[in-house]
């Protein structure tokens, strides 16, 4: 990176031993752990061979791949350029502050060698004096130089580079890097502490240790994006403000906790098909609900178990994920399994009808995972959970068949631990939109999911305001009310309005401020009477307005809980009655 405030990573492979007359170069299309094609290759330039000091013929066949030539020559070197000016947690980037880059978005790999060991040097800007990674340093080697025992391992070790903070500390045994960039205001001991608990406690969940060693790459930033696993680290995108509030702090050791456990789930603990990868295409699954989904759940769980959320909060946040969930009208449509399978097309490229026509597999996933660890809580008389299940799958698929598992054999495993069968489960809430039997599950605790009905009417769809003023009131006034969303079956949807109309007059009355604001008070069934502005044509829509079909959700104790419940609750919880 000699110029780095120009955005350029330059890179320079050397290949040896290579004896056919050509030697296909690829550069992935997508980054395991973010399934969405992301076509790496776009940002590739300047690709050269050489041979001897001499030129080698290379030309590019596909869209990502690049074949040299070179039938006198076993050993030959080739060099390119990657711009890289996209910070988040699943691309590469670099300035004048510092680098940062996942291995899929700027190194190559040789086509029919991609289990090749590999000798990385890396060469800072000037200044620069760290670098942080999960991969091994080579003994003895120049500075910077790391090793990796195949191109799987070189892809899925992130690298921090500049002058960022480098701490640490030890849980279970294994030391832990965090490399913390960016300017933020935490007490070094109290963070260290926090993410040393969190990191324990999620060991114990499969109670094996799979580590030698693990990196944080922590970047602080005015907006945080989320995280994503590797097979010994993990990037994190968190708000710089991160640290200076008890809420912030929960959050991002919700993320941690998160981020954290796909160390086993996903990277160890996988379907089949999740490694090892094919970087050329979309890798299909009908579980992500579980690899995603699932962490999610622990990750909540272990925040938990932990003592950082009370069992009461925990329930709440609960309750709202199954709010969030049920009063989603795609919910009743697509499956979990097929959120999962829909990643590619779906989950990283929502539009205005994306909640009408489906659920994340996260929220979706967590519910499931939670049911499931309540069942096998009450099949087994709170003598066994999900935990198990996870170090079951861990022990036989990760460790003695080194593989991932198959949708029917991870029922198979749910089902060996719990003691039986939980097929129509499976096929109606997972592979099916049934909506998940909450009460008879939460239940098993001593709990109840209680309903409240929202009031009034609503208008069914969303109204983004720009361009608006305050009042010396500090009320909103003025400025343009935009529709981006219409909700199926809502007063909106069959009343013909759409998504793009700008609302005009409401009943012959400019609207100047939320337009739900406006219809608070009004009788469900009455007609209002709507100008819009589509196209730049003005529109009048009539239509009546409907109730307000959404639900608020809480989960509470229900009343003379048996002992049996009492135990199952104190099992998933920690509860305390």
């Amino acid at each position: 990176m000699p110029a780095p405030q120009t955005h350029y990573f330059e890179v320079e492979m050397a290949f040896g031993g290579f004896g056919k007359p050509y030697t296909d170069v690829k550069m992935p299309v997508w980054a395991p752990g973010s399934y969405l094609v992301r076509e790496f290759a776009k940002n590739v330039e300047g690709f050269t061979a050489q041979a001897s000091g001499q030129a080698l013929r290379t030309d590019k066949v596909d869209k990502n791949t690049w074949r040299v030539y070179h039938p006198k020559a076993k050993s030959f070197t080739v060099r390119y350029k990657v711009y890289a000016f996209e910070l988040s947690v699943r691309t590469s980037f670099v300035d004048a502050s510092h680098g940062y880059l996942n291995g899929t978005s700027v190194f190559m790999y040789p086509a029919e060698e991609k289990m090749l060991p590999s000798t990385l040097v890396v060469q800072p800007a000037t200044g620069w004096t760290q670098v942080s990674t999960s991969l091994k340093p080579v003994a003895g080697g120049a500075a910077f130089t790391f090793a990796s025992t195949n191109y799987d391992e070189l892809a899925d070790s992130p690298i921090e580079i500049g002058t960022h903070k480098v701490l640490s500390f030890v849980a279970n045994g294994t030391p832990h890097t965090v490399a913390m960039y960016g300017n933020a205001v935490y007490d070094e001991a109290t963070l260290l502490n926090n993410m040393k608990r969190v990191c324990e406690e999620a060991h114990k969940v499969v109670g094996q240790n799979p580590l030698d060693r693990y990196v944080f790459i922590v970047h602080n930033l005015e907006r945080g994006t989320g995280g994503l696993e590797h097979l010994y680290s993990t990037t994190l995108s968190v708000s710089r403000n991160s640290y200076s509030s008890e809420a912030g702090m929960k959050r991002f050791l919700g993320l941690v906790g998160h981020e954290y456990f796909h160390l086993w789930n996903v990277k160890r603990i996988r379907p089949i098909v999740l490694g090892p990868f094919n970087y050329d295409a979309e890798n299909y699954t009908h579980m992500l609900w579980l690899s995603e989904g699932g962490t999610s759940y622990f990750g909540d769980q272990i925040v938990q178990r932990a003592g950082f959320t009370t069992p009461e909060n925990y329930l709440a946040a609960l309750s709202n994920t199954i709010t969030r969930v049920e009063n989603l009208p795609g919910n009743k449509l697509q499956s979990a399994a097929e959120s999962s399978f829909d990643a590619w097309i779906k989950q990283y490229r929502p539009n205005e009808n994306s909640d009408n026509t489906g659920v994340s597999y996260y929220d979706k996933g967590q519910l499931i995972v939670g049911q499931l660890d309540l069942m096998v809580l009450n099949a087994t008389k709170g003598e066994k959970r999900f935990d198990d299940v996870m170090r079951y799958l861990y022990a036989e698929y990760y460790q003695k068949r080194k593989r991932g598992f198959t949708d029917e054999e991870f029922q198979d495993a749910v089902a060996k631990v719990a003691g039986q069968r939980f097929d129509e489960f499976f096929r109606t809430r997972v592979y099916g939109a049934q909506t998940l039997d909450y009460n008879t599950v939460l239940g098993y605790a001593g709990l109840t999911l209680n309903t409240a009905q929202a009031t009034g009417v609503s208008l069914g769809a969303s109204v983004a305001a720009t361009g608006v003023s305050l009042s010396a009131a500090g009320t909103p006034s003025g400025g343009r009310y935009v529709v981006t969303g219409v909700v199926r079956d809502g007063s909106a949807w069959k009343g013909g309005l759409s998504v793009n109309d700008e609302l005009l007059t409401l009943d012959g009355v400019r609207i100047t401020e939320d337009v739900n604001k406006l219809l608070a008070d009004r009788p469900v069934g009455s007609e209002i009477r709507l100008l819009v502005n589509r196209e730049g044509q003005p529109t009048e829509l009539r239509f009546p307005l409907l109730a307000n079909p959404a639900k608020r959700y809480r989960i509470e104790q229900a009343p003379n809980p048996t002992e049996a419940q009492l135990n199952i609750l104190r099992k998933w919880l920690k509860f305390q009655q």
